[in-house]
């Protein structure tokens, strides 16, 4: 793990040094919050849906907003030392308000890309997830993705897992989502299903798992962190902190295991 600064030399640092950020040469206003900024401010702004359960959603559609993105969050500005605040928006809009100063980050399953990288800046990853096959506990036919040549998967034709699973060699039954699959795979319609890992807990931890297995995982990895806007070096730096002392204490273990029964924060 790198060594960082701790948060308040790093809030010193920013103090002392608060030209250096980047700026827009047209209107010269900064591009991204400084930790001096947030600080000053008392709260951090994220970003996040709102309805993406379980990492940002209403408990009982009305209740207050919650979910491991949230916590995490919450975790954060807490470390930092200031209260957390949420602007909630749909996906499709979200970095556009990111990059209109909006809110400070972006809390809502960002997944790392090297494409989003030339745009924005990153975290440290919270969440670490692959894909994985789901079928029958009973089933002893598939045991890696190389099996699944000649069965039949359930899958949605506009996730990457329906790829996945055409180039494993498999007959693809088009679903709507997770929970039809699922059902195909316990009414014995279709052999697997492959989806994304966070899903597959998310599902064990609030439904159980229903006579279903986990039989492989991808060698590859999805990344996700909160995300920044270009000039916001110092709060990132300070969020990295944050989530170090996060992950060293056992919090951000804590929260992970409450949503999905076990860690996948590293």
């Amino acid at each position: 793990m790198k060594y960082r600064l701790p948060a308040i030399a790093l809030l010193a640092a920013a103090t002392i040094a608060l030209t250096g950020c980047s700026t827009d040469s047209a209107s010269g206003k900064a591009s991204g919050d400084t930790l001096a900024d947030v600080t000053k401010a008392g709260e951090i702004v994220f970003g996040t849906e709102g309805t993406y359960r379980p990492f940002s959603f209403h408990e009982d559609g009305s209740g207050d907003l919650t979910g491991y993105d949230v916590e995490i969050a919450q975790a954060v500005a807490k470390k930092l030392g200031v209260k957390a605040r949420f602007e909630e928006t749909q996906w499709d809009a979200i970095f556009g308000g990111l990059e209109s100063g909006r809110f400070d980050a972006i809390s809502n399953q960002v997944s790392i890309t090297p494409e989003r990288e030339k745009d924005y800046l990153f975290s440290e990853p919270y969440t670490v997830s692959q894909g994985v096959i789901v079928t029958l506990e009973d089933n002893t036919d598939i045991a890696s993705f190389a099996d699944l040549a000649g069965k039949t998967t359930a899958q949605s034709l506009t996730s990457n897992w329906y790829e996945l699973a055409q180039k494993s060699g498999a007959n693809v039954e088009e679903v709507e989502g997770w929970a039809q699959a699922v059902t195909l795979v316990q009414q014995h319609r279709v052999d697997a299903t492959i989806n994304d890992e966070l899903t597959w807990l998310d599902y064990r931890t609030t439904d159980g798992a229903n006579g279903l297995k986990v039989v492989a995982t991808t060698e590859d990895s999805s990344k996700q962190a909160f995300a920044f806007p270009k000039g916001s070096e110092t709060l990132v730096a300070a969020v990295n902190d944050a989530l170090d002392e996060l992950r060293a204490d056992g919090t951000l273990a804590k929260i992970s295991d409450k949503y999905f029964g076990d860690d996948v924060t590293e």
